[in-house]
Protein backbone atom coordinates (compact mmCIF):
# COMPACT_ATOMS: atom_id res chain seq x y z
CA UNK A 1 0.00 0.00 0.00
CA UNK A 2 2.74 2.45 -0.91
CA UNK A 3 0.22 4.59 -2.78
CA UNK A 4 -2.63 5.47 -0.41
CA UNK A 5 -4.63 7.57 -2.85
CA UNK A 6 -8.23 6.43 -3.04
CA UNK A 7 -7.94 4.07 -0.07
CA UNK A 8 -10.60 4.12 2.65
CA UNK A 9 -9.77 4.50 6.34
CA UNK A 10 -11.67 4.32 9.61
CA UNK A 11 -10.11 6.52 12.28
CA UNK A 12 -11.26 6.38 15.91
CA UNK A 13 -10.70 9.26 18.30
CA UNK A 14 -10.76 11.47 15.22
CA UNK A 15 -11.65 14.92 16.49
CA UNK A 16 -9.46 15.35 19.55
CA UNK A 17 -5.75 15.57 20.25
CA UNK A 18 -3.69 13.54 17.80
CA UNK A 19 -6.78 12.45 15.89
CA UNK A 20 -7.16 15.70 13.97
CA UNK A 21 -3.51 15.63 12.89
CA UNK A 22 -3.78 12.00 11.78
CA UNK A 23 -6.96 12.76 9.85
CA UNK A 24 -5.30 15.70 8.11
CA UNK A 25 -2.22 13.68 7.13
CA UNK A 26 -4.33 10.81 5.79
CA UNK A 27 -6.51 13.22 3.82
CA UNK A 28 -3.42 14.87 2.33
CA UNK A 29 -2.31 11.41 1.19
CA UNK A 30 -5.59 11.05 -0.71
CA UNK A 31 -7.33 8.73 1.75
CA UNK A 32 -11.13 8.76 2.16
CA UNK A 33 -12.05 8.95 5.82
CA UNK A 34 -14.70 7.63 8.18
CA UNK A 35 -14.17 9.77 11.26
CA UNK A 36 -15.35 8.23 14.52
CA UNK A 37 -15.64 10.04 17.83
CA UNK A 38 -18.12 10.51 20.65
CA UNK A 39 -21.52 12.00 19.87
CA UNK A 40 -21.29 15.74 20.33
CA UNK A 41 -17.61 15.94 19.39
CA UNK A 42 -16.49 18.45 16.78
CA UNK A 43 -16.15 15.78 14.10
CA UNK A 44 -18.57 17.33 11.53
CA UNK A 45 -16.46 20.50 11.34
CA UNK A 46 -13.31 18.43 10.83
CA UNK A 47 -14.97 16.35 8.11
CA UNK A 48 -16.18 19.46 6.28
CA UNK A 49 -12.75 21.08 6.42
CA UNK A 50 -10.96 17.97 5.14
CA UNK A 51 -13.44 17.33 2.34
CA UNK A 52 -13.20 20.97 1.25
CA UNK A 53 -9.41 21.19 1.36
CA UNK A 54 -8.39 17.72 0.16
CA UNK A 55 -11.29 16.69 -2.06
CA UNK A 56 -11.82 13.19 -0.71
CA UNK A 57 -14.71 11.69 1.21
CA UNK A 58 -14.99 12.46 4.91
CA UNK A 59 -17.91 10.79 6.69
CA UNK A 60 -18.85 11.32 10.34
CA UNK A 61 -19.58 8.27 12.51
CA UNK A 62 -20.57 9.22 16.07
CA UNK A 63 -20.09 6.31 18.45
CA UNK A 64 -19.48 5.61 22.11
CA UNK A 65 -16.77 2.95 22.07
CA UNK A 66 -17.61 2.00 25.66
CA UNK A 67 -20.80 0.44 24.24
CA UNK A 68 -20.07 -3.03 22.77
CA UNK A 69 -23.15 -2.82 20.55
CA UNK A 70 -21.89 0.36 18.88
CA UNK A 71 -18.43 -1.14 18.47
CA UNK A 72 -19.92 -4.26 16.87
CA UNK A 73 -21.55 -2.25 14.09
CA UNK A 74 -18.83 0.32 13.46
CA UNK A 75 -16.99 -1.41 10.59
CA UNK A 76 -20.26 -1.97 8.73
CA UNK A 77 -21.29 1.67 9.23
CA UNK A 78 -17.92 2.86 7.96
CA UNK A 79 -18.10 0.66 4.86
CA UNK A 80 -21.63 1.84 4.15
CA UNK A 81 -20.40 5.43 4.32
CA UNK A 82 -17.16 5.32 2.28
CA UNK A 83 -16.69 1.78 0.92
CA UNK A 84 -14.55 -1.20 1.91
CA UNK A 85 -12.15 -0.33 4.72
CA UNK A 86 -8.50 -0.62 3.64
CA UNK A 87 -7.00 1.10 6.70
CA UNK A 88 -8.06 0.96 10.33
CA UNK A 89 -6.42 3.42 12.71
CA UNK A 90 -7.14 2.58 16.36
CA UNK A 91 -6.40 5.97 17.89
CA UNK A 92 -9.09 6.39 20.56
CA UNK A 93 -7.86 5.94 24.13
CA UNK A 94 -8.16 7.15 27.69
CA UNK A 95 -5.64 7.79 30.44
CA UNK A 96 -6.15 7.99 34.21
CA UNK A 97 -3.32 9.11 36.50
CA UNK A 98 -3.24 8.04 40.13
CA UNK A 99 -1.16 6.45 42.82
CA UNK A 100 -1.53 2.76 42.03
CA UNK A 101 -3.40 1.97 45.25
CA UNK A 102 -5.86 4.75 44.37
CA UNK A 103 -7.16 3.10 41.21
CA UNK A 104 -10.53 1.39 41.35
CA UNK A 105 -11.38 -1.84 39.60
CA UNK A 106 -13.94 0.04 37.51
CA UNK A 107 -11.11 2.31 36.29
CA UNK A 108 -8.95 -0.70 35.42
CA UNK A 109 -11.80 -2.17 33.41
CA UNK A 110 -12.59 1.11 31.64
CA UNK A 111 -9.00 1.73 30.54
CA UNK A 112 -8.54 -1.86 29.37
CA UNK A 113 -11.87 -1.81 27.50
CA UNK A 114 -11.24 1.39 25.54
CA UNK A 115 -7.48 1.10 25.02
CA UNK A 116 -7.13 -2.62 24.36
CA UNK A 117 -10.38 -4.56 23.96
CA UNK A 118 -11.97 -2.11 21.50
CA UNK A 119 -8.95 -2.06 19.12
CA UNK A 120 -8.80 -5.85 19.28
CA UNK A 121 -12.50 -6.14 18.49
CA UNK A 122 -12.50 -3.59 15.66
CA UNK A 123 -9.49 -5.35 14.13
CA UNK A 124 -11.21 -8.73 14.42
CA UNK A 125 -14.19 -7.35 12.51
CA UNK A 126 -12.18 -5.46 9.86
CA UNK A 127 -9.66 -8.21 9.16
CA UNK A 128 -11.82 -10.72 7.22
CA UNK A 129 -12.63 -8.15 4.53
CA UNK A 130 -8.99 -7.08 4.25
CA UNK A 131 -7.85 -10.68 3.88
CA UNK A 132 -10.50 -11.40 1.26
CA UNK A 133 -9.50 -8.35 -0.78
CA UNK A 134 -5.79 -9.03 -0.33
CA UNK A 135 -4.97 -5.58 0.99
CA UNK A 136 -5.22 -3.69 4.24
CA UNK A 137 -3.38 -2.16 7.15
CA UNK A 138 -4.23 -1.79 10.84
CA UNK A 139 -2.56 0.83 13.02
CA UNK A 140 -2.58 0.77 16.81
CA UNK A 141 -1.71 3.99 18.62
CA UNK A 142 0.54 2.72 21.37
CA UNK A 143 3.02 4.78 23.41
CA UNK A 144 6.54 4.81 24.78
CA UNK A 145 4.76 3.92 28.01
CA UNK A 146 4.19 0.52 26.45
CA UNK A 147 7.95 0.10 25.97
CA UNK A 148 9.26 1.31 29.31
CA UNK A 149 6.23 1.72 31.56
CA UNK A 150 5.24 4.97 33.24
CA UNK A 151 4.59 5.53 36.94
CA UNK A 152 1.17 6.68 38.13
CA UNK A 153 -0.35 5.52 34.82
CA UNK A 154 0.10 1.77 35.10
CA UNK A 155 -3.24 0.71 33.51
CA UNK A 156 -2.48 2.93 30.51
CA UNK A 157 1.04 1.51 30.18
CA UNK A 158 -0.26 -2.06 30.40
CA UNK A 159 -2.74 -1.53 27.57
CA UNK A 160 -0.13 0.14 25.36
CA UNK A 161 2.28 -2.75 25.93
CA UNK A 162 -0.54 -5.10 25.01
CA UNK A 163 -1.01 -3.34 21.67
CA UNK A 164 2.68 -3.81 20.85
CA UNK A 165 2.44 -7.54 21.60
CA UNK A 166 -0.76 -7.73 19.55
CA UNK A 167 1.00 -6.26 16.51
CA UNK A 168 3.89 -8.70 16.84
CA UNK A 169 1.49 -11.64 17.08
CA UNK A 170 -0.70 -10.54 14.17
CA UNK A 171 2.26 -9.94 11.88
CA UNK A 172 3.47 -13.48 12.55
CA UNK A 173 0.05 -15.04 12.00
CA UNK A 174 -0.74 -13.14 8.79
CA UNK A 175 2.71 -12.90 7.23
CA UNK A 176 2.43 -13.05 3.45
CA UNK A 177 -1.30 -12.19 3.46
CA UNK A 178 -0.80 -8.61 2.19
CA UNK A 179 -2.28 -7.14 5.37
CA UNK A 180 0.01 -5.09 7.61
CA UNK A 181 -0.03 -4.12 11.27
CA UNK A 182 1.79 -1.25 12.97
CA UNK A 183 2.24 -0.01 16.53
CA UNK A 184 3.01 3.72 16.73
CA UNK A 185 4.78 4.64 19.97
CA UNK A 186 5.09 8.37 20.64
CA UNK A 187 6.34 9.93 23.83
CA UNK A 188 4.73 13.09 25.17
CA UNK A 189 3.13 15.02 22.32
CA UNK A 190 3.07 18.81 22.39
CA UNK A 191 -0.30 20.53 22.14
CA UNK A 192 -2.15 17.28 21.53
CA UNK A 193 -2.77 13.84 22.92
CA UNK A 194 -3.33 12.47 26.37
CA UNK A 195 0.14 13.35 27.59
CA UNK A 196 -0.16 17.02 26.71
CA UNK A 197 -3.53 17.31 28.43
CA UNK A 198 -2.16 15.58 31.53
CA UNK A 199 0.93 17.79 31.70
CA UNK A 200 -0.87 21.08 31.25
CA UNK A 201 1.66 23.87 31.59
CA UNK A 202 4.18 21.76 33.52
CA UNK A 203 7.69 21.55 32.14
CA UNK A 204 9.19 18.15 31.52
CA UNK A 205 12.83 17.04 31.69
CA UNK A 206 14.86 17.26 28.50
CA UNK A 207 14.81 13.50 27.89
CA UNK A 208 11.00 13.57 27.98
CA UNK A 209 10.68 16.59 25.70
CA UNK A 210 7.41 16.53 23.75
CA UNK A 211 7.32 15.71 20.06
CA UNK A 212 5.17 17.69 17.62
CA UNK A 213 1.86 16.05 16.69
CA UNK A 214 2.51 16.64 12.99
CA UNK A 215 5.62 14.45 13.27
CA UNK A 216 3.61 11.63 14.82
CA UNK A 217 0.94 11.85 12.12
CA UNK A 218 3.53 11.83 9.32
CA UNK A 219 5.30 8.85 10.89
CA UNK A 220 1.99 6.98 11.09
CA UNK A 221 1.11 7.50 7.42
CA UNK A 222 4.65 6.63 6.37
CA UNK A 223 4.47 3.43 8.44
CA UNK A 224 1.36 2.35 6.54
CA UNK A 225 3.02 2.96 3.17
CA UNK A 226 6.19 1.12 4.24
CA UNK A 227 4.46 -1.60 6.28
CA UNK A 228 6.53 -0.93 9.37
CA UNK A 229 5.93 -3.09 12.42
CA UNK A 230 6.77 -0.47 15.04
CA UNK A 231 7.50 3.24 14.95
CA UNK A 232 8.97 5.14 17.89
CA UNK A 233 8.41 8.90 17.66
CA UNK A 234 10.28 10.98 20.22
CA UNK A 235 12.07 14.29 20.47
CA UNK A 236 15.20 12.65 21.93
CA UNK A 237 16.96 9.37 21.06
CA UNK A 238 15.44 6.68 23.25
CA UNK A 239 16.36 3.46 21.47
CA UNK A 240 19.70 3.08 23.31
CA UNK A 241 17.89 3.26 26.66
CA UNK A 242 15.29 0.76 25.45
CA UNK A 243 18.01 -1.62 24.26
CA UNK A 244 19.87 -1.40 27.58
CA UNK A 245 16.62 -1.94 29.49
CA UNK A 246 15.98 -5.07 27.45
CA UNK A 247 19.45 -6.52 28.04
CA UNK A 248 20.06 -5.23 31.57
CA UNK A 249 16.73 -4.47 33.25
CA UNK A 250 18.21 -3.08 36.47
CA UNK A 251 20.57 -0.71 34.68
CA UNK A 252 17.83 0.19 32.22
CA UNK A 253 15.49 0.98 35.08
CA UNK A 254 18.10 3.27 36.62
CA UNK A 255 18.58 5.09 33.30
CA UNK A 256 14.86 5.53 32.82
CA UNK A 257 14.54 6.85 36.37
CA UNK A 258 17.12 9.52 35.54
CA UNK A 259 14.80 10.87 32.83
CA UNK A 260 12.51 12.22 35.55
CA UNK A 261 9.55 10.02 34.59
CA UNK A 262 8.65 9.32 38.23
CA UNK A 263 8.60 13.01 39.11
CA UNK A 264 6.48 13.87 36.10
CA UNK A 265 4.00 11.06 36.77
CA UNK A 266 3.75 12.00 40.44
CA UNK A 267 3.12 15.62 39.52
CA UNK A 268 0.27 14.68 37.19
CA UNK A 269 -1.35 12.50 39.86
CA UNK A 270 -0.95 15.22 42.49
CA UNK A 271 -2.60 17.85 40.27
CA UNK A 272 -5.54 15.49 39.85
CA UNK A 273 -5.75 14.90 43.60
CA UNK A 274 -4.96 11.23 43.08
CA UNK A 275 -1.60 10.98 44.80
CA UNK A 276 -2.73 9.55 48.12
CA UNK A 277 -6.26 8.50 47.30
CA UNK A 278 -7.79 5.26 48.58
CA UNK A 279 -9.97 3.17 46.25
CA UNK A 280 -13.65 3.11 47.01
CA UNK A 281 -15.70 0.99 44.65
CA UNK A 282 -18.12 -1.85 44.64
CA UNK A 283 -15.38 -4.48 44.62
CA UNK A 284 -13.60 -3.29 47.79
CA UNK A 285 -14.55 -4.42 51.27
CA UNK A 286 -15.18 -1.65 53.84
Amino acid sequence: MRDLRGRNALLTGASGGLGTFIAEELALAGVNLALCDLPGADTPALAHRLASSCGGKAAVLPADLADPVQVAGLIERAEAAIGSIDILVNNAGIEISSAYTGFTREEFERVVEINLIVPMELTRRALPGMLERGRGHVVFMSSLSGKIGFPYAEPYAVTKAGLIALVQSLRLQYAGKRVGFTAVCPGFVSAAGLGARALGDDKVPAMLAPVKPEKVARALVNAIARDQSEVIVSARPVRPALAIAGLFPRLGGWIIKQTGAERVGRGIARRRNRLDSVPKDGYDTP
